[in-house]
């Protein structure tokens, strides 16, 4: 981050150097074209009049005509000056980054280029369909031939249906939604389908005294919600003795908060992309903020390797050269690195779990390995490596 940081301080003059000339160009060039407009008056009077042209007019037209020129040269060398400024942002660019980003990840990686394409694609696609850019995702499959099935298309459609129905604070797509996988969401703890029969009890609520009675009437939706959050009902039903003097004058105005139309819509996407077997997050927009995390420290071991001409180091396409910190937001499985060697476990590497209850790698376990026995590197317990267990963490 700190290379985008020096590229941006020289853009962030570029532009204020554009601004800059932006403004004085306006300036300048209002203020000659009054001067010109009152020249072109003064010609126009003398020649109504049919006086030849006096020494004084003559002397001012070669003034006006120097001014001319004086000014565009000016604003000329003025431009001139920005492009050195343009340049330095290109420098810094090539100073900062690897133009050659491609050499960080080795060809093993990528089964063919059609595929590396294909899979760009592809995640591209999936990234405008979450986003919510439905037309823009259908033109990127017509121009790169790409052939995504209905059923990959139809639950972005749906999700990004009931989504803007929410943002236009329209409920019923989103409630019939999940009344009709309500046995889904119970198996997921999911408390959606309360959080949307709450909201449209608030919005009831909101109404006035003239909404009570059908305010009372639609709350024995809460009847199947009474045991997990009873709470939250008795708040809702206790808001209804101030209905009268206005909710948002009493201590219930919380309700009214217009963060409730925020949350709903995380809640359901939450909910919903659980359900439908998606992702929350774009894994475009995931791989996107790891790969900054990651490039910069890739970067480096790239210029190690190749000083110490140790290109074998990297064969493998499924695992990176050493582990890189992604921070607990991309921890998406759990992680076991193993205490003696320092390395994270792997399909071929697993954890094992010893006799005394310590866990350490399999290839830890063959390096300590003496005369047959095994003696633990945390306990003095001596066992046969033999009754070593595969975990699964």
């Amino acid at each position: 981050m700190e290379q985008c940081g020096c590229v941006e301080r020289e853009l962030d003059k570029v532009l204020h150097k554009l601004l800059g000339y932006g403004h004085h160009c306006e300036r300048s060039l209002g203020e000659l074209l009054r001067y010109v407009r009152h020249m072109r008056e003064e010609l126009g009077a003398a020649a109504l009049q049919g006086a030849p042209l006096s020494a004084t007019l003559s002397l001012v037209m070669s003034q006006c005509c120097r001014k001319i020129k004086d000014t565009v040269q000016k604003l000329a060398s003025d431009h001139k000056d920005i492009h050195s400024s343009v340049s330095r942002v290109g420098k810094a660019i090539d100073r900062n980054f690897d133009a050659e980003l491609c050499g960080v990840v080795p060809d093993v990686v990528w089964e063919s280029h059609e595929k590396q394409q294909q899979l760009l694609q592809l995640a591209i696609v999936e990234h405008l369909y979450q986003q919510g850019m439905l037309g823009v995702a259908e033109e990127l499959c017509q121009e790169s031939t790409l052939n995504l099935d209905v059923d990959f298309k139809q639950p972005f459609l749906e999700l990004n249906r009931i989504l803007e129905a929410l943002r236009q604070q329209d409920l019923r797509p989103a409630l019939d939604w999940a009344i009709s996988h309500q046995q889904q969401l119970l198996e997921l703890n999911s408390s959606l389908e309360f959080r949307l029969h709450r909201l449209h009890f608030i919005r009831l609520l909101a109404g006035g005294p003239d909404k009570q009675l059908e305010a009372l009437n639609y709350a024995r939706q809460f009847q199947p919600f009474a045991r997990l959050h009873q709470r939250e009902i008795q708040v809702m039903m206790g808001s209804l003795v101030y209905l009268r003097l206005g909710l948002e004058n009493s201590p219930y105005c919380h309700l009214l908060d217009a963060s409730h139309w925020t949350e709903i819509c995380e809640t359901f996407t939450r909910d919903a992309c659980a359900l439908l077997g998606l992702s929350v997050e774009s894994p475009l927009g995931v791989s996107f903020a790891s790969g900054c995390v990651a490039l910069p420290v890739l970067m480096n071991i790239k210029a190690v390797i190749e000083q110490r001409q140790c290109t074998g180091v990297w064969s493998h396409k499924d695992e990176l050269p050493i582990e890189i910190d992604l921070g607990m937001k991309c921890w998406y499985h759990s992680v076991f690195a193993c205490p003696i060697l320092r390395q994270q476990t792997t399909d071929s590497n697993p954890p094992i779990k010893l006799i005394c209850g310590h866990v350490i790698s399999r290839d830890a376990l063959n390096k300590l390995i003496n005369g047959g026995k095994l003696k633990c590197p945390y306990c003095p317990m001596e066992q046969n490596p033999a009754d070593g267990k595969h975990i699964i963490f």
